[in-house]
């Protein structure tokens, strides 16, 4: 599928419309969707997309919408990354992702957010800089931070309404403030 759009690409200006026919399943399908609709994407090929699966029409909206949000883009929204977990996580970082990812869904956000929910104080912080907002699990307890600054310490059964609260609450001015910020860092390299 791959080859052949990139063939035709080679040959033609026209519009293609990217889709991978006879998938499978919502897991099977979605992988080989992503795999194929991405890779093209990311190469700059393809106008439209069309993900199939053997699922709800729902289904293969909301895959097509991560893979364009996994790519940067498509329409804005809430993009949760969580670390691969190690042997130092504490917490249950599983439950917290998915009870997150959930919440974010219902609440059909479209701010344009990297939120990073890492397992652990060691190397979460600095795994996850880059993000807008995250949290770094402790013993009982995590880090809130912003742009990899620690902005409050919350309590475990307060992680999850903290997030979404950040989420909520994040406006323009947080998102002058990096502009500001990386302005600065251009002008002293």
């Amino acid at each position: 599928m791959i080859q052949s759009y990139r063939m035709v690409a080679e040959e033609t200006d026209f519009p293609l419309h990217l889709g991978v026919t006879e998938s499978g399943t919502r897991k099977d399908g979605s992988v080989k969707s992503s795999i194929g609709i991405g890779t093209l994407l990311a190469d700059g090929i393809g106008d439209t997309i069309r993900v199939s699966l053997a699922a709800p029409s729902v289904e293969e909206v909301e895959v097509g919408h991560q893979i364009l949000s996994s790519l940067g883009i498509g329409r804005p929204g809430v993009n949760i990354i969580a670390c691969p977990t190690c042997g130092r996580m504490v917490g249950d970082l599983f439950s917290i992702v998915d009870e997150v990812e959930e919440a974010v869904k219902e609440q059909g956000s479209n701010k344009d957010l990297e939120v990073a929910l890492m397992g652990c104080a060691v190397n979460g912080p600095g795994e996850a800089a880059g993000a807008d907002l995250g949290i770094s699990l402790g013993r009982g307890r995590a880090h809130l931070f912003k742009r990899g600054e620690v902005v409050r310490t919350v309590e475990e059964d307060e992680i999850i309404d903290a997030v979404l609260e950040a989420i909520e609450t994040w406006d323009e001015e947080d998102d002058a403030e990096a502009e500001r910020a990386a302005s600065a860092e251009a002008t002293a390299a």
